[in-house]
């Protein structure tokens, strides 16, 4: 009886080990299943994610101007330059910049940009060299939230520190209606780093802490403009959404009102085009969406004569649109604007030649100034010949400060003194 009973028990407890190396080796099974499974889906967020950064990759670059030769980069803003309706009236439809042979060889950034800022800057703000870190703006008054003077990449602009701060022009006729019937606005918005909607800055076509209404507002976004129920994307983010802007970048706005038409801007193409504006424009609202937003080069001017028009009646073309990097003779992107409708000013009327003739204003010393203005006369000159104008038919000088045509004592006065003169000869 004991031996069987000693036999039962051996077997009982050869039955529970099986069963529990059973067990075991099912949860062991179970539990590399599941390793395998989070492998392969950590695997697959990989590539998903390699994906999805070269899409990024490849956005930033084509919006950077990197990829210029894509051809659907190349025909939607071709179709957009075809659509513009501010070519010269001068009666001649002779081949623009985008058909010649020649203009082939400039450098094809912003090179259907068309926008031509006004004729005379009302109010410019560049941040004066005495305002200093954590002042409020003096150029600006603050509507709400919290706005500052900032330093970043080593220049001085303005820092919006909270979510929906707002500020308006500090201008002594804020109340009324000051901007024209005919005007321009440019500036430079900083877009931090972040997927978020918020990521949006907002300008408001009315002065809304002085004349207390409301009027119509362009929204920027890291990818596009809208305008009312109009939205329209940038070339190439259209499938990207906010998450385009990884590490933040500037974004160059810009704006044309004529009289109820009204053209937006996102750098290098015009996003916006609406016949008749609902509301007339009275003054402007500045609104950060987000922290962290930046705001620098913001400049309104008025006026805009064909250029055409101008050589005719005044035998030169004042241009002040034609900007520079701070003390050199390089080209800002946008200043490709005027540079274009000059250009196809001269194939249009073959037998027009220019002096071009730059102008400081009377910061700094006289003789740098002198020597600085010569040098950017050479460099658009050098411009037009690269894109296709004889060197016979231009020729360049330079005056500093000698000529002015405003007072140098305001902002306005200098930006209008700091000048490229096309004069005819």
């Amino acid at each position: 009886m004991k031996f069987f009973k000693f036999i039962m028990v051996g077997l009982l407890f050869v039955f529970v080990t099986q069963q529990s190396e059973a067990q075991f080796l099912k949860k062991l099974a179970k539990h590399a299943q599941e390793k395998i499974k989070q492998e392969a889906e950590r695997r697959s967020e990989r590539r998903v994610d390699r994906g999805i950064d070269k899409v990024y990759d490849k956005a930033e670059e084509e919006i950077d101007g990197k990829h210029k030769k894509s051809k659907k980069i190349k025909s939607s803003r071709k179709s957009k330059s075809n659509q513009s309706s501010d070519s010269e009236d001068t009666g001649n439809d002779s081949s623009t910049s985008g058909k010649s042979s020649k203009a082939k060889k400039h450098n094809l950034v912003w090179s259907n940009y068309d926008f031509v800022p006004g004729d005379t800057v009302i109010f410019e703000d560049v941040p004066d060299a005495d305002e200093e870190n954590g002042e409020f703006p003096s150029r600006w008054d603050l509507k709400e939230g919290n706005v500052e003077i900032v330093e970043f990449d080593g220049e001085k602009v303005i820092g919006f520190l909270t979510g929906s701060s707002s500020i308006v022009p500090y201008l002594k006729n804020s109340k009324e209606d000051y901007l024209p019937d005919v005007f321009t606005i440019e500036f430079d918005v900083w877009f931090p780093k972040g997927n978020t909607t918020s990521n949006r800055f907002y300008l408001t076509l009315a002065d809304v802490k002085n004349q207390g209404s409301t009027s119509s507002s362009l929204t920027v976004m890291p990818h596009g403009l809208e305008s009312g129920n109009s939205e329209k994307d940038y070339p190439g983010t259209e499938n990207i959404g906010w998450a385009i802007e990884k590490d933040g970048s500037w974004k160059h706005i810009s704006i044309a009102y004529t009289r109820g038409k009204f053209k937006a801007y996102f750098n290098d193409v015009r996003l916006i085009n609406i016949p008749h504006l609902d509301k007339n424009p009275t003054g402007i609202t500045i609104n950060a969406g987000r922290e962290g937003m930046l705001l620098k080069n913001f400049r309104i001017a008025k006026g805009g004569v064909k250029y055409y028009k101008r050589v005719l009646s005044d035998g030169k073309i004042i241009v002040n649109g034609i900007k520079f990097d701070v003390n050199k003779a390089t080209l800002k992107p946008e200043s490709m604007g005027p540079i274009n409708r000059i250009y196809k000013l001269m194939k249009k009327q073959p037998d027009l030649k220019f002096s071009v003739e730059g102008h400081t204003d009377s910061d700094g010393d006289e003789a740098f100034n002198m020597k600085l203005s010569k040098a950017r006369a050479k460099t658009v000159m050098d411009k037009l010949i690269s894109m296709g104008i004889d060197k016979s038919r231009l020729k360049y000088t330079g005056w500093g400060e000698s000529k002015p045509i405003d007072t140098n004592a305001t902002p306005e006065g200098k930006a209008n003194n700091r000048r490229v003169e096309f004069v005819k000869f």
